[in-house]
């Protein structure tokens, strides 16, 4: 039986138009994943994505996934609760285009539910617009976390296509 997903896509084309929020609380930091570290993004997309359907990546080899963190134009952030790990954002930028892509952002579950999404996503958009961008986009769906649309939304961001998939 497939199930029916809303899927919403957005963007944000100025850093002036992301609407504030408050900052993380002092005991939290985001730093830059450096050197890569496959384990890293898989920890994350498994343990965050067990919730939402994050399947795609399941499959893939060690190989894939040290060949995609290991492209120069992937960058992947950290989210620490002092020295735990709370959670994490990976851009995908796409120079040619002048635009990076928002591909994973999400929280372990601990930490969701805190107002600290609204914190990460500023900081996902904010560094995408480091890279000579004119645009950030994402995409979201009815399986992600409850509050992804509107926490978009609520920082600026557009949507500028909506789709229905079956899965």
């Amino acid at each position: 039986m497939s199930k029916k997903v809303e899927r919403n896509y957005l963007e944000i084309n100025f850093l002036e138009d992301l609407k504030k929020t408050s900052n993380f609380p002092e005991k939290y930091s985001v730093s830059l994943v450096n050197p890569v570290d496959f384990q890293l993004n898989k920890f994350f997309y498994k343990n965050i994505g067990k919730n939402h359907h994050w399947v795609d990546r399941l499959v893939w080899t060690e190989k894939q996934w040290i060949d995609y963190v290991s492209d120069k134009n992937v960058k992947t952030y950290v989210l620490k609760n002092e020295k735990d790990f709370a959670g994490y954002f990976e851009l995908i930028s796409h120079p040619e285009k002048k635009e990076v892509e928002i591909a994973y952002l999400g929280l372990l579950e601990e930490y969701q539910n805190k107002k600290l999404g609204s914190c990460l996503l500023s900081v996902a958009i904010k560094n995408s617009f480091l890279f000579n961008t004119q645009r950030v986009w994402v995409h979201t769906c009815s399986l992600d976390h409850k509050n992804a649309l509107n926490n978009y939304i609520a920082r600026g961001m557009k949507i500028f296509k909506t789709e229905t998939v079956f899965l």
